[in-house]
């Protein structure tokens, strides 16, 4: 009797007995991997250590490095007169840059009105000294009278810049700051021939803008996120540095690509006595990689690829004469005479729909395009996991439009001028 109450428990505890349990344990790992990607995705947007605001990149004139040492009654005293010294020796650096020659000298009351800032680069400040490395700012058109510049007539379409730093051998753009970002971002880009799309490496940045990105040719992805930073093409300049042994020299290698195919310009190198001057020499090269692309411009290399651009709409003056400005034609069938309208004009519309990952978006984009009647499908305005929005060339008016839609399978609805799309 005692042998057999044994068995009994033991009977009755097997893994059968588990089974309907054995849900929970992979239910909490799995609850467990989604909170940790959540936290790598949340610190990967929301650091607030990685992002440096791109100085101003209008057209103004900047003299830069411009070294002041005054003493003064008190510490305010001593920075007002370092600055007013500043904007005479910025103007006079700049007049000799743009003219070869040394220039008038400007009254203080005269250079007030054409000094739009101050650009603080180091600064020492003393009860009764002030010592500092600045740089004056001058408006473009109020100074640019004095000096005799006209406008550029060279220019380039937005393109955007992904710094790409590489250190022992890991790449990097915005995951961490870098000396190779900041002197991106500050370099004045106002007075280059190249338009700069700079960001500030915040927020989505880091995870839109990376190395990997680089390094793909999908034009359709390109577009999307070109379409977010308004930009028409990408260039991709490359820093790579080496350290020859803790405080010894440094060398840098620099490479000036361009284009979803990451096609190569240009190529330098640059050396530094320490670590210490790694500062200097990014500012150095990222003013060489302004004349590279400059040139590449003058010389036609910098060519926005076609798959880039949004199709622009055809005008009715460009339309086939079937399609466009043709009469009415009387036509008789089975003795009644009917009249032919002409075929409609291609337009374009704007179409809403749903994006709730990459995938969706090729996908609706291929489906849209495989419309009868449509020309063109792409992309403007992406929100993953909201609402997109797509620029739809089609032979025809909004209603035809409406019912080719309709009738590949998607609800449709009208409201403003525009479609709204979903399955």
């Amino acid at each position: 009797m005692t042998a057999a109450a044994f068995p009994r428990t033991a009977s009755g505890f097997s893994l059968r007995s588990l089974a309907p349990r054995d849900w929970r344990w992979p239910a909490l790992f799995g609850l467990f991997c989604a909170i940790l990607l959540a936290g790598i995705v949340e610190g990967q947007i929301s650091r607030g250590d990685r992002g440096i605001t791109p100085i101003n990149s209008s057209g103004d004139f900047l003299a830069s490095g411009i070294a002041v040492d005054v003493i003064g009654d008190n510490a305010d005293d001593a920075r007002e007169k370092g600055w007013r010294e500043a904007q005479r020796k910025g103007w006079a650096q700049l007049y000799k840059r743009i003219n070869g020659s040394d220039g008038p000298a400007l009254g203080d009351s005269v250079l007030d009105g054409i000094v739009t800032a101050i650009v603080v680069e180091e600064e020492q400040i003393g009860p009764r000294r002030y010592v500092a490395k600045l740089g004056v700012q001058f408006d473009r058109v109020r100074a640019g009278q004095i000096l005799g510049v006209s406008g550029r007539t060279l220019r380039s379409p937005p393109l955007l810049v992904i710094p790409v730093y590489s250190v022992d051998g890991i790449q990097q753009v915005f995951e961490q700051r870098s000396a190779w970002q900041r002197a991106w971002a500050e370099y004045n880009t106002g007075q280059s021939a190249i338009d700069y799309v700079r960001t500030a490496g915040t927020g989505a940045d880091t995870l839109l803008l990376n190395a990997g990105q680089t390094g793909r040719r999908s034009r359709v992805w390109w577009r999307v996120i070109l379409d977010q930073y308004g930009a028409a093409d990408v260039l991709i300049p490359i820093a790579r540095v080496e350290y020859s042994y803790p405080g010894g020299p440094i060398k840098g290698y620099f490479a000036a690509r361009f284009g979803p195919d990451n096609k190569l310009i240009g190529t330098f190198t640059m050396t530094g006595p320490s670590p210490a001057a790694l500062p200097d020499m990014m500012q150095k090269a990222v003013a060489r990689m302004d004349s590279i692309y400059t040139d590449a411009l003058a010389e036609g290399v910098l060519r926005t690829d076609t798959y880039l651009v949004l199709e622009k709409p055809v005008e009715k003056e460009d339309l086939p004469e079937e399609t466009a400005g043709d009469e009415a034609l009387p036509i008789e069938t089975d003795g009644s005479t009917t009249t032919a309208t002409p075929a409609a004009g291609i337009q374009s519309f704007t179409v809403q729909y749903n994006s709730p990952d990459v995938d969706s978006v090729s996908a609706t984009e291929r489906a849209v395009a495989g419309v009868a009647g449509v020309q063109s499908a792409s992309t403007t305005s992406l929100a993953l996991g909201g609402m997109s929005v797509m620029r739809v060339t089609f032979r025809g008016d909004l209603a035809a439009l409406k019912a080719a839609l309709a009738a590949r399978g998607f609800n449709v609805q009208e409201g403003g001028g525009q479609l709204r799309i979903s399955r």
